[in-house]
């Protein structure tokens, strides 16, 4: 194969990653401009070309998945389902009062929000800047008591 094949081989591959959800065909399209360079530089049989772009894949496909992707996850808990929520310690920035949902501040956003409504599970007596442990969710409030 040509040089040039190589590397319009790995553009396709590279176009083709957009339809492919799991960002995997990159990384094959990536080896395949690395054969092409390669060809331009050295010449190299076509059993050779093989080789480097299977090894240059396998290589790619590595770092991405054990290197790479770990380091990029996620780390909020938004859009995340209740059970993120459950056993979260929060501080009371506006304390429940008889009638009334106080309101509790997280330091990490759950479900999208870092202020949720909240009902005070037990004991009523729950002052600004206590610290309280989310125990349930029931629909956009949290029922919370006192951490110990």
């Amino acid at each position: 194969m040509k040089y040039w094949m190589w590397i319009a081989l790995g553009m396709v591959l590279a176009i083709l990653e957009i339809f492919v959800p799991n960002f995997v065909v990159i990384w094959f399209g990536l080896s395949a401009v690395v054969v092409g360079v390669a060809l331009l530089m050295v010449p190299l049989s076509l059993t050779a070309q093989l080789l480097l772009w299977a090894l240059g894949s396998a290589f790619w496909v590595m770092v991405w998945f054990l290197w790479v992707k770990p380091r990029m996850a996620d780390r909020t808990t938004a859009g995340q389902a209740r059970e993120a929520l459950l056993g979260a310690v929060g501080t009371i920035i506006d304390p429940p009062r008889e009638g009334h949902r106080g309101k509790i501040r997280f330091p990490a956003p759950f479900l999208g929000s870092d202020e949720w409504p909240c009902i005070v599970e037990g004991e009523k007596t729950l002052a600004v800047g206590d610290r309280a442990v989310v125990v349930e969710l029931a629909g956009n409030t949290v029922i919370v008591k006192r951490k110990p």
